[in-house]
């Protein structure tokens, strides 16, 4: 997915480079030229601007991308930025909030969905609760995530394809974390080692099962 990032605080900032890492096309924008040599190693497209300016993001593509998110906090600038994309029709504009009336300001001008990234925060601890093996959980959309799940002996010694994710429970395996090596997209023939994380995309419920599975509870 073609994505834009505007604003690299330490939301934004980590936010693009996890999007980056997990195979999207980033371009991210700062007004901090500091901010964006610091990230320019992890991010191929990072642009010093001023993303308040509609003739700037017309400028970086912003009228390309399939969704644009505006990860900074400062009511006026995140809403006159979220205004400006809107009139350059970006399909979907995520927008982070500081409170309950930005975010109704935000919606109001064109927001998708607003986002209190302390309450994000909350849900990543519910679900690790809920599903206590999962090392790390990242939310996509609504009931849509990311998570870090130990392989452990159940799945210890199998291909991806005899475990079969996609079938079963309709998720994916994007990486497989191996020590310090990363398999990214990995082949269904590879097999799985025990002290494995499988780094797995789809819906809460289906991961949950899955780290029932891992455990031996399947």
């Amino acid at each position: 997915m073609h994505i834009l990032v505007a604003g690299l605080g330490r939301f934004g900032r980590n936010l693009a480079i996890t999007l980056t890492r997990l195979g999207h096309d980033v371009v991210a924008i700062d007004q901090d030229h500091g901010e964006v040599q610091d990230i320019a190693p992890d991010i191929e497209s990072v642009v010093t601007g001023d993303a308040t300016d509609e003739d700037v993001l017309r400028e970086i593509g912003a009228p390309d991308v399939q969704l644009a998110i505006v990860a900074m906090a400062e009511v006026e600038a995140s809403v006159l930025i979220t205004t400006h994309l809107k009139n350059l029709e970006v399909p979907l504009i995520f927008a982070k909030a500081s409170s309950d009336v930005h975010r109704t300001i935000l919606e109001r001008v064109g927001a998708d969905r607003v986002i209190f990234p302390e309450q994000e925060m909350a849900v990543r601890l519910a679900q690790s609760v809920e599903a206590p093996r999962a090392m790390d959980y990242f939310e996509l959309l609504p009931h849509l995530g990311i998570a870090q799940i130990p392989a452990g002996a159940a799945f210890a010694g199998r291909t991806l394809a005899s475990m079969d994710l996609r079938g079963r429970h309709n998720a994916a395996v994007l990486a497989i974390k191996r020590g310090n090596e990363l398999v990214v997209m990995p082949e269904l023939t590879d097999r799985v080692q025990e002290d494995d994380v499988l780094v797995v995309v789809g819906r809460d419920d289906q991961l949950a099962q899955i780290v029932e599975a891992s455990s031996g509870d399947d």
